[in-house]
This record gives C-alpha cells, structure tokens and sequence, in this order.
C-alpha cells in the first residue's frame, strides 16, 4: 500500500470513527501501513494531576489500556515533554536506559521506538509510540512519521477525546 491510500484509508475511518477506539485503530493502521510498527500504544498525558494512561494500544495482553501511572521525569521525559522532541533508540540497550520495561519489549521482538509527542493547544497532551525490529527507525522512518503521523495523530486525538 503506498503512503497516499495509506493515507486514504485513514481518512474514510477517521471520518466514520465514533469512538475513541476506532479513531486510535485508524491511526494505528495507518502507522502500520507508512512507516511499520509491530507495537503501537498511545499515551495520553494529565501534567495537572501527574499522570500518565495508556489510552491505546495493539497488545492489550502485554500492554493492557488501563488504569494511570505517575510521570517519570528523567531524560526521556526532558526530550519528549519539555523539549517536544521525538525520542528515537533503535537498541535495546538504548530502550533499556529510559525504560523500565525493556526485557517485556525485548521478549515481544521490539528493539526499536519512536516515541512523537501530540501537542494541542500548546500542550503535550498524548506521545504516540511505536515500536518495532533492532535499527528499523532509520533517520528517513522517523521523517516520514514527521511528515505522514503527526497530523492524523491530532485528528485522531481529538476525536478520540470526543
């Protein structure tokens, strides 16, 4: 599929999606079809109450969405929240230093994250974050969910939230 009715496909289920799972799905699918990602979860961020959810996500047998957790300020937080940055490691040495569960991701195939800040408003409301083989997230991968994610991940975004 190329990017174009990768594209297309995500605009004709966004347009239909009723609820927040379907809006996710669509952007997972749409992430699949670009740029690849053998796990996809989106977090959503409450800065006020110092939580964060996973309001998403393609494994709910490993990665369950439910339920918060505190934020975990560190380096990882440093780049994706205060410098809203992309966080991208294509090792699992690399995940392992930001990531508490690196040997959960490891065990499911996945040594390699983007993790893409969704802003709204001027606020870092949500990270979409997606993952996948030992060095897949090449610098031309990461451009393209630059150029193909971030748009559909604030429509999806705001639909989901409803």
């Amino acid at each position: 599929m190329t990017t174009t009715e990768a594209l297309a496909t995500f605009d004709a289920a966004i347009a239909v999606a009723q609820t927040a799972e379907a809006a996710y799905k669509a952007l997972q699918d749409l992430a699949q079809a670009s740029v690849g990602a053998k796990l996809f979860t989106i977090m959503t961020v409450d800065m006020a109450a110092d939580v964060a959810r996973r309001a998403y996500t393609s494994d709910p047998v490993n990665y369950p969405a439910s339920g918060t957790k505190p934020i975990n300020y560190g380096p990882w937080f440093d780049i994706v929240h205060k410098e809203r940055r992309y966080f991208v490691a294509n090792t699992i040495e690399d995940i392992a230093e930001v990531f508490f569960d690196h040997e959960l991701i490891n065990q499911l195939g996945c040594q390699s994250v983007v993790n893409m800040p969704i802003i709204l408003g001027n606020e870092l409301v949500a990270t979409m974050n997606i993952l996948d083989v030992e060095g897949y997230y090449t610098p031309e991968r990461v451009q393209m969910v630059r150029d193909v994610l971030s748009i559909p991940a604030k429509l999806a975004l705001l639909v989901a939230e409803g």
